[in-house]
Parts: C-alpha cells; sequence; structure tokens
C-alpha cells in the first residue's frame, strides 16, 4: 500500500536528519522562534475560509506545476483572499522541502499561519515544523496510534502551534474527538486507494462536536463546491491540486472564493 511505504522511507529520511542535527539541537531552535500566528482564529469566519496548499506533485498526479516557485505561490495566496496556506515538506513522493515554510515565512509581506503538510510520526518531526516556521501541523491518524496523536498533538501544543488532526471515517474521527483535537480535517480521498469522494466531508459533519473547526480536504474544485461545505457546516476547506493546476491561481482563487 501507498500509504505504508511513504511512511516507512519518512521513516528512514527521518533516522538521517536526527543523525544531522540531533534532537537537542532541534527542539532548542524550535523553542527559540517568534510566537506562532493562531491558526485556528484564520478559520473562523462567515464563508468557508481558503487554506491554500503550495505543492509540486503527488503520487497520483504527478508533477503539478511544471514552474514551481513556492514563494511566488504564496504571495499570490496572500494577495488573493486565502485564509491560511499548506506547504507540501515531503520531498521523495510530493517533491516538498522544509526550507519552504522558512523561505515563505521570511517573504509573504501580510504573515498568514503556515501548515506543514507532512506525515508526521516522531516529536524531532514536531520541534523541526516550529524551528522552520510552521505555525500548525498535520496530524494523520491513519499513521498514528492513538497514544502517539495524543503526544504528538500535546508537544504541538507546547510549542504555540495547533494542529490539524486528519480523519476519513468514523473509527478515525472517533480517535481524534477523544485526543481533543481542535481542529479535524476530512480528508475526502480515501488514502489506501487515492480516490476521493466530497461527500465523505458531508457523512462525517454531523458526527464532529460544534465546537471543533471542520475542514475539508481533497477534491474541492469550484464554487459550487465551497457552497455545498457552508451548507455542510464547514469551517475552512484545504485546496492544492484545483490551484496548482489552474492556469492563473489568482484567477482561480477569485471563482472560488
Amino acid at each position: 500500500m501507498i500509504l505504508d511505504k511513504i511512511v516507512a522511507d519518512v521513516s528512514i529520511a527521518l533516522e538521517k536528519r536526527e543523525k544531522q542535527v540531533p534532537v537537542t539541537e532541534i527542539s532548542k531552535s524550535a523553542f527559540a522562534q517568534s510566537p506562532p500566528l493562531n491558526f485556528a482564529s484564520a478559520l473562523r469566519g462567515d464563508n468557508v475560509r481558503l487554506i491554500a496548499e503550495v505543492k509540486k506533485a503527488s503520487p497520483s498526479m504527478g508533477i503539478m506545476c511544471d514552474n514551481f516557485n513556492p514563494v511566488d505561490i504564496a504571495r499570490v495566496y496572500a494577495n488573493n483572499g486565502a485564509a491560511a496556506i499548506s506547504v507540501l515538506t515531503e520531498p521523495k513522493y510530493f517533491q516538498g522541502n522544509l526550507t519552504y515554510l522558512r523561505d515563505i515565512k521570511a517573504a509573504v509581506e501580510k504573515p498568514l499561519p503556515l501548515l506543514r503538510k507532512d506525515f508526521i510520526i516522531d516529536p524531532y518531526q514536531v520541534f523541526e515544523s516550529r524551528a522552520y516556521g510552521a505555525d500548525c501541523i498535520l496530524l494523520i491518524v491513519a499513521i498514528l496510534t492513538p497514544q502517539k496523536l495524543s503526544e504528538l498533538l500535546h508537544l504541538s501544543h507546547q510549542l504555540g502551534m495547533m494542529s490539524l488532526v486528519e480523519i476519513h471515517n468514523a473509527t478515525e474521527l472517533d480517535i481524534a474527538v477523544k485526543s481533543e483535537a481542535k481542529i479535524i480535517g476530512v480528508n475526502n480521498r480515501d488514502l489506501t486507494t487515492f480516490k476521493v469522494d466530497l461527500n465523505t466531508t458531508a457523512g462525517l459533519r454531523p458526527m464532529i462536536p460544534p465546537d471543533r473547526i471542520v475542514v475539508s480536504e481533497s477534491g474541492i474544485k469550484s464554487r459550487d463546491d465551497l457552497k455545498k461545505l457552508r451548507e455542510w457546516g464547514v469551517d475552512a476547506a484545504l485546496i492544492g491540486e484545483a490551484l496548482m493546476t489552474a492556469p492563473d491561481i489568482a484567477i482561480k482563487m477569485r471563482e472560488l472564493l
């Protein structure tokens, strides 16, 4: 299964980084950063907020953007109504890089909260995320035990960050709710088959407690999709593919919003 392969490769790469920069050093750097921006408050509002994603490639799509410049893309997002920016940092399957976080944080004049989108399985990666400028991290329930999820969630809060806890079904949702996750992301993509169904959000939204912020992820392509999400009581939409494949990102954002 592709998800298992990705996590295995992430684990191998993580071991190499830990040898290069020990956890004592990366944690010191994490705590030395200025306070993170409030990711949760950026997602609250009368309309569905847009988390715009900087993503060069994916296993299902291949290369999405030939003229890929993460900083330029982030500036377009910031200037055209994004509430937050998601940054893919996994290098092998998504051609991302941790340095994109730092570069975007330094270059974007209008500061927006940054989400580190990766396969986070270890406390080292949480420290690493803050050290490189992330304000929020993605935690995927499908690749974590409930104990590990709680551990990583607690550590992110210790560092002042939020966590977007991602689920795909009712079982995973129950785990996320019990972990006291404040932001729950419903991934409309089945990570075992990569099939996408926007109605995944429709089915799971009523089961999510009203005090949680709800994000719908994957398969959101049009203004009509966003209208559906609003009707279902969703707070924010994480959109990558529809933006990264658009001939003009700014025009696509105006269409969506």
